[in-house]
């Protein structure tokens, strides 16, 4: 095995390394996400809401369709939050669910 191959297998390791954190993280903050929601929302099983959210989730790439989905349920129910709350809120439980697994939790 030659250097540069050495090189590209560490890096495709360190790839698929950095993309299951990712999948961890945005599946914490998800699921702290749809409990805020839940509770905003007035519903009781927050377990069955996340299921909703992350199969929102898979709808399409990136966060939007977990963003429309809470909004949706949040103009429904008639709770007024605004897309920038929404937004603001994945960012600070996003960087909590980083924070706890780099820490082992």
């Amino acid at each position: 095995m030659t250097t540069f191959d050495r090189r590209e297998e560490g890096f495709e390791n360190r790839f698929a390394h950095d993309e299951e954190l990712r999948f961890r993280a945005v599946a914490r903050r998800n699921k702290r996400l749809a409990a805020w929601a839940a509770e905003k929302l007035g519903k009781t099983d927050a377990d069955a809401y996340f299921k909703e959210v992350m199969a929102a989730d898979l709808t399409e790439p990136g966060d939007d369709d977990v963003v429309a989905k809470i909004e949706a349920d949040f103009k429904a129910a008639g709770v007024q939050q605004s897309d920038h709350q929404i937004r603001r809120t994945m960012d600070e439980f996003l960087a909590v669910a980083v924070e706890e697994i780099k820490a082992g939790r």
